[in-house]
């Protein structure tokens, strides 16, 4: 036995070496931060462009976002050209935002359009320029795009945008910690299991307190992954994936689902991005979805959530020392695990290969092993997404290892769910339901055969 691994032994065990800087630095010209770059990042609220600036930090920029008087969003970065005022005391005009310090008029796109203390023939606005990122406003959100400009995407659309009767209210939630070990969490299925069911209360529905089985795999496209994870409750089945795609963005599924009845191919209730502010401080911005088919009895509440707040809980550091000590929520556990967790001090385990394969990936993708494509951009041609729930009515089975019985059914669930991928967008839910209820009735049959 080694001597660090007898007890008492935290006088050997007390160095804490450096974190991975590789995936957690994002700083500009790092390997990770410039992966970030080449998408859209959200970066605020349309809500908190007012009459006034907003300062913000992305990426290790400090940046001001503005909407002026003509409509138009600017995100600049924030010390002026001429002399390095921060333009969030400038004055937004018409066209543009004004430095407060020498009147300098900056548009939107980083064109100065007036220097008023210069002579009328001066052209020293024509020979520099203030640093700008293209930005547009999107349900609610502000977007910027922040990497080589003869780069530029077109915006993305996802397939959940437009489910029937959907609504998508912004929101935001601020850690003190680095990203990745927030981003991590969605690839950790089992500690819903335990931080959000059994270990101190349940704090969304009794069904999640049932203990599920864990797969993990690439999506076929091969920029992001999913988890499976499928519970036994009564006479169903309930198959849950969360999908995230690289290099920062994902989806949740329903947050307050009970399993109660049937479902197929049940959509998202969180769409998110989890956005660096620098190394040790992020954001997670994005969208809660409110539908009757995520929520069907109507227990969201959407106006709960905007910025630094969202209406479920332990998601924000907005509790007491005593209350996140006695009933500890998502905000807790990840931002304590240092303001940039140490992957070296980590004894992982088998609910942990989500993580460990989440990571691979976004080293491959650093390293240029993989070639990270921008989402697609037109309606008819919006990213295909994976997170769903499903409840199928399969009766238990008479075989002493339901475990691996139900590990099976959420593979071939997701099978059903990637084999409809080649049909139109607008077919897809129709056919993933047929070959769903296929499935079901060759379990039927084959319970039926076992009696």
């Amino acid at each position: 036995m080694k001597i660090w691994q007898k007890p008492n032994s935290g006088y050997y065990l007390r160095d804490v070496p450096s974190p991975d800087a590789e995936l957690t630095r994002t700083d500009p010209n790092t390997p990770m931060g410039e992966l970030m770059r080449r998408f859209w990042q959200p970066v605020c609220l349309a809500a908190e462009l007012t009459d006034l600036p907003l300062a913000i930090r992305i990426l290790g920029e400090d940046l001001v976002a503005f909407r002026d008087k003509g409509g138009r969003i600017g995100v600049l970065a924030r010390h002026c050209t001429h002399r390095g005022t921060s333009l969030e005391y400038g004055i937004i005009s018409e066209r543009g935002l004004r430095c407060c310090y020498h009147g300098w008029l900056f548009d939107t796109d980083g064109t100065i359009l007036e220097t008023p203390g210069e002579p009328p023939a001066s052209r020293l606005k024509e020979r520099c320029m203030q640093g700008a990122y293209p930005a547009r406003e999107y349900e609610g959100l502000i977007f910027a795009y922040m990497g080589p400009p003869e780069q530029l995407p077109e915006f993305p659309l996802l397939d959940t945008y437009a489910a029937r009767g959907n609504r998508m209210v912004p929101y935001s939630v601020q850690y003190p910690c680095n990203w990745l070990q927030v981003k991590e969490n969605f690839v950790d299925p089992a500690h819903a299991y335990f931080l959000h069911s059994n270990i101190t209360t349940v704090q969304f529905s009794d069904a999640w307190a049932q203990q599920p089985t864990y797969d993990f795999a690439e999506t076929p496209d091969g920029q992001g992954m999913y988890y499976i994870t499928v519970r036994r409750v009564d006479d169903r089945v309930w198959v849950r994936s969360n999908h995230i795609w690289l290099p920062n963005c994902g989806q949740v599924g329903a947050l307050l689902e009970k399993a109660e009845a049937e479902k197929f191919f049940h959509r998202v209730s969180i769409t998110r991005w989890t956005v660096p502010i620098d190394d040790t401080n992020c954001w997670i911005i994005g969208w809660r979805h409110f539908n009757d088919e995520v929520d069907p009895f109507h227990e969201g509440k959407p106006e709960e959530c905007g910025r630094d707040t969202v209406d479920f809980y332990g998601q924000t550091g907005h509790r007491s020392y005593e209350q996140k000590q006695r009933v500890p929520g998502d905000w807790d556990a990840q931002v304590s695990q240092r303001p940039i967790a140490v992957h070296a001090l980590e004894h992982r385990g088998t609910t942990d290969v989500g993580v460990t394969m989440w990571r691979r990936l976004l080293r491959r993708a650093v390293r240029g092993k993989i070639e990270v494509m921008p989402q697609m951009a037109e309606a008819e041609t919006a990213k295909r997404t994976y997170t769903h729930d499903t409840v199928l009515r399969i009766p238990r089975f008479s075989g002493p290892d339901e475990h691996a019985a139900l590990k099976a059914i959420g593979r071939k669930v997701l099978a059903c769910i990637f084999a409809a991928d080649e049909v139109p967008l607008e077919e897809r839910r129709s056919e993933i339901r047929k070959r769903l209820e296929e499935l079901r009735e060759q379990y039927g049959q084959q319970r039926a055969a076992a009696d």
